[in-house]
């Protein structure tokens, strides 16, 4: 087992992907799906009783915030289009479909007293149909469409949400443990906590920059590892399927290597990493040290009795550790750090990082300003996963790039290519990678940006009464990618027409890893 020196890494990985010329393949066991999440594709957002989440509130209430003034309330209507979806997922050829339950469309109040037959059978169809063409289910339980009643409640920040996700779970596994091999409990908790409920980027948009987004952070880790436990004591033995959670893992570096760079980027790795991972995976659990300190020191500056970050008891540290069976690892871009040259409202999670971040001028950017392609940084990551967390079974969960409307999509094959180059390097230097998701299948409600950015390998048009669905370029450089186990640089289609392969895959699938 090698470990490639990551001082050496530039010789290997330029920002467009290899520079060498090593043929490298992904071995025939290896898993290829694609994404999406129920907010940004279902539509029917009050269809057959279902309830009101968080984004139907915050995008009804906040028009304003829409780039495009699209919300989730029809999008690509999946809700009504789900054959068409399976039919895309057989003509690309996958393994899986990533897709994630909406919580308040089965349990309408987010309680289990009130279970809603109809937008379950939604979901008893889309897992059939999948079964049916040996696409294997990949369900996340919730990807940040909280109940709107459960949010009236406190939502994330109240410590019975813990309780309230483990019934949801329950009942979410009895229904399909026989036909689901794959879970994702909760999807990037960073996301949920800090631009949720520690600013007004995400929904629900609390803004409780003070001690909200930490309070939410421990909950919904919790949450997590109820769940993880509850499947492991009730479904493990008899239905023998996977459970892991979606943590955002991009890569930071230091926007050069001088000493105060150095310490700002530990840091922005432990605030935007380890707070995640530190209490699954480290050997002592719990957060990260330096959060900690980082927490408790401003705290007390700030006139607190305690600190902000709340404290996880021994028994809370040991439900947490080892909760997972994979990490589903959520990468897009890198970002370059160095120390916050302006002062953030204190108290906040920007304030407590103290960082600011940047990116490459030579990287190639997406439509999305946060988006940039540095394939490297990929690379990186997992080596860091590596070395910090034991060599970790990982699922990359999503992994995509938006661009607006067309069908001849260069920048996302050239971006699709140059990280499944550096994909490949990262499995030969030991990473244990066993699949990858393409985020996403096809255009949707890209939250408050709305459809302004495309990340589908399938256009949809919103403006046609079917909102009608094409397959991309991308959409056949990544079956040939699927069918050839490797990446060519020179594979052209003939033409953008794509076709569903008469050689339908046996469900011969392990859902050991």
């Amino acid at each position: 087992m090698r470990v490639v020196l990551l001082c050496l890494l530039n010789f290997l990985i330029g920002s467009d992907g290899f520079t060498d010329t090593k043929k490298r393949k992904f071995p025939e066991n290896f898993l290829f799906g694609a994404a999406t999440s129920a907010y940004q594709v279902e539509g029917g957002w009050d269809a057959d009783d279902k309830g009101k989440s968080i984004w139907d509130t915050f995008l009804h209430d906040h028009p304003e915030k829409i780039v495009d003034g699209r919300n989730g309330d029809v999008g690509p209507d999946s809700y009504h289009n789900w054959r068409r979806d399976v039919e895309m997922l057989r003509e690309l050829g996958v393994d899986f479909y990533r897709f994630s339950i909406s919580w308040p469309r089965v349990l309408p109040t987010g309680f289990e007293n009130k279970i809603n037959e109809k937008g379950f059978k939604y979901y008893d169809d889309l897992i059939d149909e999948l079964l049916k063409y040996s696409i294997q289910p990949m369900v996340t339980l919730y990807h940040f469409d909280l109940p709107q009643e459960l949010q009236d409640l406190g939502g994330w920040t109240n410590p019975l949400s813990v309780t309230w996700f483990e019934e949801y779970a329950r009942i979410v596994f009895k229904r399909y443990a026989d036909k689901v091999k794959y879970w994702i409990t909760i999807n990037q908790p960073n996301t949920i906590c800090i631009d949720g409920y520690g600013s007004e980027a995400m929904a629900p948009g609390i803004n409780a920059m003070d001690s909200g987004a930490y309070e939410c952070v421990k909950n919904v880790l919790l949450a997590h590892a109820k769940a993880y436990d509850l499947y492991q004591k009730e479904f493990k033995k008899k239905f023998e399927g996977n459970v892991g959670i979606s943590i955002a893992v991009n890569w930071y570096d230091p926007i050069n290597n001088s000493t105060e760079n150095a310490e700002a980027v530990e840091k922005a790795r432990a605030f935007q990493l380890g707070l995640y991972l530190d209490p699954i995976y480290s050997k002592d659990g719990d957060f990260p040290v330096l959060v900690r300190q980082i927490v408790d020191k401003k705290s007390k500056e700030q006139g607190y009795s305690a600190s902000r970050l709340p404290k996880l008891s021994p028994q809370e540290i040991k439900l947490l550790k080892g909760s997972v069976d994979f990490l589903g690892m959520n990468h897009y871009t890198t970002f370059l750090v160095k120390p916050s040259q302006q002062e953030y409202q204190s108290p906040s999670f920007e304030d407590d990082v103290g960082v600011e971040y940047s990116q490459g001028e030579q990287w190639k950017p997406a439509k999305s300003v946060w988006l940039k392609s540095a394939p490297y940084g990929l690379y990186k990551a997992c080596i860091y996963l590596n070395l910090n967390y034991d060599y970790p079974n990982i699922i990359i969960t999503e992994h995509g790039w938006s661009s607006g409307p067309g069908l001849r999509d260069n920048s996302r094959v050239d971006n699709m290519r140059g990280y499944f180059g550096a994909l490949l390097l990262a499995m030969e230097d030991a990473t244990q990678v066993k699949g990858y998701t393409a985020w996403s299948l096809m255009d949707n409600v890209e939250w408050t940006a709305g459809t302004s950015e495309r990340f589908g390998l399938y256009e949809v048009d919103f403006e046609s009464e079917n909102k009608t669905r094409k397959a991309r370029l991308s959409a056949l450089v990544y079956k040939n990618i699927i069918e050839t186990r490797e990446v060519d640089l020179e594979w052209k289609p003939k033409n953008l027409k794509i076709h569903i392969s008469k050689n339908d895959k046996k469900n011969n699938y392990k859902a050991e890893l």
